[in-house]
């Protein structure tokens, strides 16, 4: 019970900030680009009461922490976005839906420099909790950006995907959407999803400079 206490103390803080931005950074970009649905709703927020699912959120990461070895997994409240509301619904709603992983991206990258700070100053009081939810925030942050750009809709990458194809091939593609949380589950139950997310977080690690 204090193990996991303390997983849920280090993991708390990057899992909220890594979802609650990547939701609020589909918002403001499909705002940008002409649709305000998210802003009209109240999603485009920093709040993440606003993107937080009970379920997804809380109970699936938590019972992922409890899980020897596991592989942490859950997911946010989606925001609305009407694709045909933006002012260049393919063109624009491909940034739209990399508006997300790009969040991540960044916000890996920040806490990669919190990272080296708690490295730099080793010994002090604040050191060890500060790279433990450092390398936390990395880890959450890449694997939402890889998770969410695998081609698989509802995913981000998925939206990528149907918006880049001609209209016939994307019509295909789209028709999987209602089943891609169960695939993607089923994926996961496998250790299928596990195999294909590996290699490529540790790729990101290494180019990160990590060894985490």
């Amino acid at each position: 019970m204090e193990s996991l206490i303390q997983q849920i103390c280090i993991w708390a803080l990057p899992v909220l900030f890594a979802i609650t931005l990547h939701e609020a950074a589909h918002a403001f970009a499909a705002k940008h680009f002409g649709d305000p649905t998210a802003f009209l709703m109240g999603r485009m927020t920093l709040n993440p009461l606003k993107h937080v699912d009970p379920l997804g959120t809380v109970l699936v990461p938590l019972l992922c922490l409890l899980l020897p070895g596991g592989f942490l997994f859950g997911w946010a409240k989606p925001v609305p976005v009407h694709f045909g509301a933006l002012r260049k619904p393919r063109e624009h709603g491909r940034w739209v839906a990399a508006a997300g992983p790009l969040a991540n991206l960044v916000m890996a990258l920040g806490w990669l420099l919190l990272l080296h700070l708690a490295l730099a100053t080793q010994g002090s009081y604040f050191s060890l909790p500060l790279k433990l939810m450092a390398e936390a925030g990395i880890i959450i942050n890449v694997l939402l950006m890889i998770l969410n750009l695998l081609p698989l809709p509802p995913l981000d990458g998925g939206r990528i995907l149907v918006l880049s194809l001609p209209p016939r091939v994307a019509a295909s593609i789209a028709r999987v959407e209602p089943y891609g949380m169960i695939i993607l589950i089923v994926l996961l139950a496998t250790g299928v999803l596990g195999g294909i997310m590996q290699p490529l977080m540790l790729l990101v690690y290494r180019l990160f400079g990590l060894d985490v």
